[in-house]
């Protein structure tokens, strides 16, 4: 396979850029993992290689099938404190990291990826640009486009988020976007993720009702995004802070996944609307245009996808979509015939 490099970030090499100062802080690494020893370990190399010299990383192993993944960590990665989540869903394993975690900030990834030797340094100095700064995402890049199904993916929009900083608040950066902030795919990914731990933890972590792994098959990232800005913190993403993803090989997976994002975007709309019910007027104005930006012929979404991109994914994305509050519903009475996710605790100032 041939990674794709991209080109420096005029962030990261332009010398008229003003030198932000932070003072290092400890930063926790979680990566939830499922069955999948050999690619975890390619991830952990990259995460443990890291030139930001303040960090710890804890793996999440989420419902395994065997014992391969503690089998991996006894054997190689012994300093790596191993923790097993029962209840299935990135969500859950991301909460259970969470709940580990004592430094001051927290970072996310995906045992699919390999991070740049920078990742970290560029994630402390986002944090530092504003101490209203809660959220900080950043550039993935894919590790090779090799197939169709590789290069569908990215013309589907992918999940890099462009080359540009950008902050978004509901102040001073709120963007010209009249579905703002609601279309929080703009925001990042969850591969490539951090956040002010105790924020985090007072904005109720990760519903356990979304991601993959759950009936709602996504859709955790961009609520926890959501949140944050929603109560009032910044969000920054920072593409400096770049992460390698592998992306499916084959056909028949990244159907799967098209028609998951869809199942997960309105999943994650539809907890939008029950965590706060009165936000359902503001949804309805907003509804002809989410769908219009969605699936239009001429949505800038849309118009970016290659000609041989297949019309089937795009039936299988709306099928999702259409599918997406009932399988949400649906999730919530799972888990809460479950466990619950972390408790709800008083908001933190900016």
């Amino acid at each position: 396979m041939n990674p794709i490099v991209p080109r420096p970030s005029p962030l990261a090499t332009d010398s008229d850029e003003p030198e932000v100062s932070c003072e290092l802080p400890l930063i926790s690494v979680v990566i939830a993992t499922r069955d999948r020893p050999d690619s975890l370990a390619i991830c952990l190399d990259t995460v443990l290689a890291q030139a930001y010299p303040n960090f710890d990383v804890i793996v999440v192993d989420n419902a395994p099938a065997t014992n391969a993944t503690a089998d991996l960590l006894r054997a190689r990665y012994s300093q790596v404190p191993y923790l097993r989540e029962n209840r299935p869903g990135l969500a859950a394993a991301h909460n259970c990291g969470l709940a580990a975690v004592t430094a001051p900030l927290v970072a996310f990834t995906d045992d699919d990826v390999r991070v740049d030797p920078n990742w970290l340094a560029a994630i402390a100095r986002a944090f530092a640009l504003a101490s209203t700064v809660a959220c900080v995402t950043g550039l993935i890049m894919p590790q090779a486009l090799d197939t169709p199904a590789q290069r569908w993916l990215e013309a589907y929009g992918g999940f890099s988020k462009g080359s540009t900083r950008r902050l978004f608040d509901l102040a001073d950066y709120r963007p010209a976007d009249p579905l703002f902030p609601y279309t929080a795919g703009r925001f990042g990914s969850g591969a490539n993720m951090a956040f002010k731990t105790a924020i985090l933890r007072s904005l109720g972590g990760f519903d356990p009702a979304l991601g993959a792994g759950t009936l709602a098959m996504g859709g955790d990232d961009l609520a926890a995004f959501f949140e944050m800005v929603a109560a009032g913190y910044t969000l920054v993403y920072e593409p400096a802070a770049i992460v390698y993803h592998r992306h499916r090989s084959d056909y028949a997976d990244l159907q799967r996944q098209i028609y998951g994002y869809g199942v997960g975007l309105s999943a994650f709309l539809t907890h939008c609307l029950l965590a706060r019910p009165g936000r359902l007027l503001d949804v309805a104005r907003k509804t002809p245009r989410g769908l219009a930006y969605l699936f239009g012929t001429r949505s800038p979404k849309n118009t970016r996808k290659a000609a041989d991109y297949p019309a089937e994914l795009t039936r299988l994305e709306r099928r999702g979509f259409v599918a997406g509050p009932l399988a949400y519903l649906r999730s919530r009475r799972q888990v809460g015939r479950s466990a619950p996710g972390l408790p709800i605790m008083e908001p933190t100032a900016p």
